[in-house]
């Protein structure tokens, strides 16, 4: 099988690529816009420009390619930014998949979309597959009007992966993750502000992808929901890294979420009832301690 991968620069494309660059049978082809950040530790990835929101661009490249999967990961996600700048928002997150959508359908490529619990009101956690979509940001909106154009496209073979917070390390970049903020503060001694209100179920960025790995092996139809299995709250998250690196949990401040001033309003509460992947995937996610222990040694190794 040929997977093309959007987004190959982001945290999920960059687990991806790690995952699939040399697994047996997969020839993978990374993209994004500008230029590949993993060229110097993969020299042997094949990679190709695209810019996702440009139609033409997106037929030229899948012709030329001819891809059997297509795994979209590509999306602007800082929601308070898709609140402040709602045209770019709709843009990344809806006209490219008008596009991705268009022409996999019309070379029947498989297409595993990545969406995320924050199409929901909050009103309710542990979410399945079948709730009621309610978004409260256009982040939200943006996301869940992607999703209705791919089930909607005529002809499509799709997947639509839904997450929750996704956290881990990158391999070229940075990027700021709860575990790496809680441990960095704690151990300059610094108090830290830490939300007790709002429950996830945290998903790490390795198992998110071999998710959607497992998605695109099995050619899998439908809506699945990958994310952690622990409903907690990031105060709670912050207690277990507190914990985990032996720091001073008295200087994790527990608030509520009135006292962050943002833009786009949050869901309360989602987190997902993730039995369907687990059924008929095989999905196995670890739980955020194994994930702490695990952004710990690559934090090591990094530093």
């Amino acid at each position: 099988m040929k997977i093309l991968l959007t987004g190959s620069n982001g945290l999920l494309g960059q687990k991806l690529v790690a995952l699939l660059h040399q697994a047996p049978g997969v020839e993978l082809v990374a993209t994004a816009r500008g230029l590949n950040r993993l060229a110097d530790r993969y020299p042997a990835l094949r990679f190709v420009p695209l810019d996702v929101t440009d139609a033409a661009q997106v037929q030229q490249v899948l012709a030329a390619e001819r891809p059997t999967h297509l795994i979209h990961t590509a999306a602007m996600t800082q929601v308070d930014e898709c609140e402040l700048h709602k045209a770019a928002c709709w843009l990344q997150n809806v006209t490219a998949v008008e596009h991705l959508a268009t022409t996999c359908a019309q070379r029947a490529i498989h297409l595993t979309h990545l969406s995320t619990d924050f199409i929901f009101d909050g009103e309710e956690a542990m979410l399945g597959e079948d709730a009621t979509p309610r978004p409260l940001s256009h982040y939200g909106e943006s996301k869940l009007a992607a999703e209705r154009i791919v089930q909607a496209t005529s002809g499509l073979r799709w997947a639509i992966a839904r997450t929750v917070l996704v956290y881990g390390t990158l391999t070229a970049g940075s990027r700021s993750n709860i575990v790496l903020w809680v441990r960095d503060s704690l151990r300059k001694g610094q108090a830290i502000k830490v939300v007790d209100d709002q429950w996830r179920t945290p998903t790490l960025a390795e198992d998110l992808a071999i998710g959607c790995w497992l998605l695109a092996k099995q050619s899998a139809e439908g809506i699945y929901h990958l994310s952690g299995r622990e409903l907690l709250t990031p105060y709670e998250m912050a207690q277990q890294v507190a914990r985990f690196f032996g720091l001073d949990h008295s200087l994790l401040e527990r608030v509520d979420s009135s006292t962050f001033t943002q833009p786009a309003r949050r869901p309360a509460r989602t987190g997902f009832n993730i039995s369907k992947a687990v059924r008929e995937l095989g999905y196995q996610p670890r739980s955020f301690d194994e994930g702490i222990a695990l952004l710990a040694q690559q934090m090591e190794k990094s530093e």
